[in-house]
């Protein structure tokens, strides 16, 4: 595909800086007033545009990608994770997909190292008795929570983030643990002194504190099920910075009520946007609006790996950040 100026249809609004350059490049229509695309809203973007540049809340299934009269012959996703793309409908029907890999590992793992010590140490139900005017003095039996240093942190996914907060944990005198598909090189689990367990139940029994970071798949699709939830220590606490869905969210709440579980701190949600009440009623844990990487540096770095990714394409070449079928 070789295009002077393609047309280009952006599903949000973006950083200014990464529209203005879009607008220098590309025929583009932008989303001013960030109103998600319905799906009517998407087919018709697929049928007049030659790339369509989508985030996480469009959901692009095989139904949609295989309508009749689909111009678009590039999906360059606003997003590392491609799960809400039928990646084998697209490519049946003739259209790459391409995502924005490799520039939210800090933001994410920075953000899932402020959860791990947020919630054990109880900084949001803290700062909540201070904004109430509840704080009455201070006590040697107050708002205790957990120390850091010494606990074991298990990771399930090692990736480039479940790496990154390894490396993090290690200066809170935490020891890394963690569960893969395949276990990484030697080396790198000595740079990090991280542990490999094969089975994943047994992990999950002797951990402290669980981060997950593994992407959502059909074989993630509630991985931690009620039964492995279950196989957890009534003082761990989990932490899910990754995908809601891995998660069963209605027996994760069973068991923070019951007290079967210390806590949780969640910046994604099953049913994203909508969010449990039984959630927003509960002490015990920490909720976030899915900000793992809402950083302004983070947000342009990824305008410019869709962009890279456009030019390479419309220019003959092979994107960098082609995405295939799995």
């Amino acid at each position: 595909m070789t295009l002077n100026k393609p047309s280009v249809i952006v599903t949000r609004k973006l950083p200014e800086a990464v529209e203005t350059r879009m607008m220098e490049l590309f025929d583009v229509r932008l989303n001013a007033d960030d109103t998600p695309f319905d799906r009517e809203a998407l087919g018709n973007a697929l049928a007049s545009c030659d790339v369509l540049v989508p985030t996480l809340t469009d959901t692009l299934d095989g139904d949609l990608l295989s309508a009749s009269g689909i111009s678009a012959r590039l999906i360059s996703n606003f997003g590392n994770g491609t799960d809400h793309i039928d990646v084998v409908a697209a490519q049946t029907a003739g259209i790459a997909v391409t995502n924005t890999p490799d520039v939210l590992t800090e933001d994410t793992a920075d953000m899932a190292m402020a959860l791990i010590v947020a919630v054990p140490r109880r900084l949001v139900e803290g700062a909540r008795i201070i904004k109430e005017d509840r704080f009455t003095g201070w006590s040697p039996t107050h708002m205790l929570g957990r120390r850091m240093s010494g606990k074991r942190l298990g990771i399930i996914g090692m990736g480039r983030i479940g790496f990154a907060v390894a490396k993090r944990a290690r200066g809170f005198g935490m020891t890394a643990h963690y569960h893969n598909r395949h276990r990484l090189l030697p080396e790198i689990e000595q740079e990090v002194e991280a542990t490999y367990w094969e089975s994943l139940d047994q992990m999950l029994a002797r951990m402290d504190v669980i981060s997950i970071h593994c992407p959502h798949t059909p074989a993630t699709f509630h991985l931690l099920s009620e039964r492995r939830l279950k196989l957890l220590k009534e003082d761990a606490y989990i932490v899910n910075v990754a995908r809601g869905e891995i998660v069963d969210e209605d027996a994760l709440i069973r068991m923070l009520e019951t007290g079967a579980l210390a806590g949780a701190a969640l910046d994604v949600f099953e049913h994203e946007p909508a969010v449990n009440p039984k959630l927003l009623a509960l002490d015990n844990v920490t909720l976030l609006p899915h900000m793992g990487s809402a950083t302004i540096e983070g947000r342009v770095a990824m305008g410019e790996k869709v962009i890279i990714n456009i030019k390479a394409f419309v220019d003959g070449h092979r994107p960098p950040d082609r995405v295939l079928p799995s």
